[in-house]
């Protein structure tokens, strides 16, 4: 278990939260999470992981293959083992940016994860719950002169433990009755017929019906006719990570730079951890220029602290905040602005002060202070 340094007793008794820091914009980000973080809270132990993970393009300035393999491999190892020791001491949440994905799914796959997104836009919503424990995306490389192997595997018990959880979110996304419909999506006639059949038998099991479709189908019935509100889409990787952006814009009315998502492991020696994360990528073009969007990771620090540090409301005045923000043109360049990252979170900071204090004379009053 990767320890704490310096670690007082007053410290582990408070509510705690993991923070992992990739290279890219790694850096800046964190400390908009931080920032946020301890402006929507009363106080909280953020437990930082002391490594910081490589991106794509840190590690292809390595140098050469081997070294590559043997950092991702390192990279993977230590936040595998900094996730499972969050979850043994009951830390309920992590915070990561962006990291190389290789590394990323090698953890993915031994913890087994799935990334949960519920759209909703327009009086339709859409609950997607992406696989991400199995699959071309997880697995090992061989290689040989001129020529790389992958091997992966699919598991009837992985895509149980997926559909079961699927289901669970689903009836509290819909506790009037869960889903409508439930669709996985699939490339499954590549697997001699055994995950149809898989599928087939588990929904029997737990009395639903599920739809088994080939990504392509998903797409035409997309375009076609959308896909029906309350639907519960259970999807691959090798669909979903594509997919994901455009269901972003059809169901979310969301750009991807704007973001966050969780991710939530299966594994028993990692139940009952969520790992927040932006949607867009280490962004390492814009690393130390302080201009990096910091609306996704100023979500996710809300996210954390209503659902998993007890301050009900942090989710409902971030966004209030961000929205005052957007009527004054405050926003990165990316989306048209010419704020900085810290000057955007410097706004937001300001825009949550009065709320803050308003708290803070409400508690008092509670106290019995004047």
């Amino acid at each position: 278990m990767i320890p704490i340094a310096g670690q007082r007793q007053d410290e582990r008794e408070l509510p705690s939260v993991g923070l992992a820091v990739g290279r890219g914009t790694g850096p800046e980000l964190a400390d908009a999470f931080e920032r946020v973080l301890e402006a929507l809270t009363t106080g909280v132990r953020i437990v930082r992981s002391p490594r910081l993970y490589h991106s794509y393009v840190s590690l292809r300035a390595e140098g050469d293959v081997a070294r590559i393999r043997r950092l991702t491999a390192e990279d993977a190892a230590h936040y595998e083992e900094f996730c499972r020791g969050l979850a043994a001491r009951g830390t309920p949440a992590v915070f990561r940016t962006a990291v190389n994905a290789q590394s990323l799914y090698l953890v993915r796959q031994r913890l087994r994860a799935v990334k949960v997104d519920h759209l909703a836009a327009g009086g339709k919503s859409l609950l997607l719950v992406r696989d991400q424990a199995q699959g071309f995306y997880t697995g090992k490389n061989r290689h040989t002169d001129g020529q790389v192997v992958r091997t992966l595997a699919f598991s009837r018990d992985i895509t149980e433990a997926v559909i079961v959880h699927a289901l669970e979110r689903a009836r509290l996304a819909w506790p009037d009755g869960g889903p409508d419909r439930i669709v996985m999506a699939y490339k499954f006639h590549l697997l001699d017929g055994a995950f149809d059949a898989w599928a087939a038998a588990i929904a029997a099991r737990h009395g639903v019906r599920i739809d088994v479709f080939q990504p392509d189908t998903v797409n035409r019935n997309l375009l076609a006719h959308d896909l029906p509100d309350r639907t519960l889409l259970i999807a691959g990787n090798e669909w979903a990570d594509i997919m994901h952006v455009v269901l972003l814009d059809r169901f979310g009315s969301e750009r991807q730079e704007n973001r966050c998502t969780e991710n939530v492991y299966l594994a028993p020696e990692a139940a009952g951890l969520v790992e927040y994360q932006t949607v867009h990528g280490s962004a390492d073009d814009l690393a130390g220029r302080d201009l990096v969007n910091p609306v996704a990771t100023i979500r996710a620090a809300a996210l954390v602290a209503e659902r998993h540090v007890g301050h009900d409301g942090a989710v409902q005045r971030t966004e209030t905040a961000l929205r005052a923000l957007a009527a004054e043109g405050v926003r990165t360049p990316d989306l048209g602005g010419r704020h900085s990252t810290s000057g955007v979170v410097k706004a937001l900071l300001d825009a949550l002060a009065p709320a803050a204090g308003e708290r803070g004379m409400r508690d008092g009053a509670l106290a019995g202070g004047s």
